[in-house]
């Protein structure tokens, strides 16, 4: 690989990084407007990110702390009634 083309690259996993930090230092200081956990949420899809991750990944960490329920967990309309 070439020199430039790595240091795209490790340029790239530091922006991630940053901005996954970013993402999670906002949410858990309660700063987090509607636009941001949209962005957080969609930050997630995007990089392919659903409920198979590792415990010690920072990713987790942010899908943790989204105050987003899975659909499974709502009610049906058949149970309710």
């Amino acid at each position: 690989m070439s020199s430039n083309k790595q240091e795209m690259e490790d340029k790239f996993y530091l922006l991630q990084e940053l901005l996954t930090e970013e993402f999670i230092s906002r949410i858990k200081e309660g700063d987090a407007e509607p636009s941001l956990l949209n962005a957080a949420r969609q930050y997630l899809k995007d990089n392919s990110i659903h409920t198979s991750l590792k415990q010690d990944d920072k990713l987790q960490d942010l899908v943790s702390i989204l105050p987003f329920k899975d659909e499974e967990d709502e009610p049906t309309k058949e149970a309710i009634q």
